[in-house]
């Protein structure tokens, strides 16, 4: 059986909006404050690593909102490229964008959050585990996700949710953001029929 691949972006409509901008900021600042508080080891910091691209762009601002709810709070951002990792790599799929993996401290014995824009089947993060394996052994990986749209392929749960959305197999969720060039907002699309 091989795997369903993502319809073309313009096979999609939009239904509704998920969250417009205010509402990003205010479940980016509630997964800060999560964050903070979650900290497992507070002399450590908190070591947060974006999957490329959109969760890239999200651990920045989780790093700012962090330092500014927690001053003094040491926050190290990092940055991975699953691109070459995904298991449907060589299935189809649109020429992939590969970026730069940038961990500017080692991943060893360390705590390592992940942050991704959407979380779905669970295989992105998979392949993201797989590249930070291959960077050292942390002691543990978190997870936040700004959105946990479900339908879960993988036994993979998120430790910090900005919003939960239930889902259809026929529909989408889309993260746009400013670091793209749109204006901060989540929608939910749904194919044409």
């Amino acid at each position: 059986m091989s795997p369903r691949l993502p319809p073309p972006d313009r096979d999609l409509v939009e239904r509704r909006e998920i969250l417009n901008e205010s509402g990003i900021t205010r479940a980016l600042q509630r997964m800060a404050f999560e964050l903070i508080e979650r900290s497992a080891a507070p002399e450590e910091g908190i070591y947060l690593v974006g999957i490329r691209t959109g969760g890239a762009h999200l651990a920045n601002r989780l790093a700012t909102l962090v330092r500014l709810q927690a001053p003094g709070t040491n926050v190290t951002v990092g940055a991975i490229d699953i691109s070459l990792y995904r298991d449907d790599v060589f299935l189809g799929l649109p020429k992939p964008e590969i970026g730069p993996t940038e961990l500017p401290v080692g991943v060893d014995g360390v705590t390592v959050v992940l942050v991704d824009d959407v979380l779905y089947t669970g295989r992105t993060i998979r392949a993201a585990m797989d590249v930070l394996a291959d960077y050292g052994r942390p002691r543990a990986v978190r997870l936040a996700v700004l959105v946990d749209r479900g339908r879960r392929e993988l036994p993979i749960q998120p430790d910090i949710v900005g919003v939960s959305v239930q889902t259809t197999a026929a529909e989408s969720v889309r993260v746009m953001l400013k670091e793209r060039g749109e204006r901060d907002r989540i929608v939910l699309r749904e194919r044409r029929e």
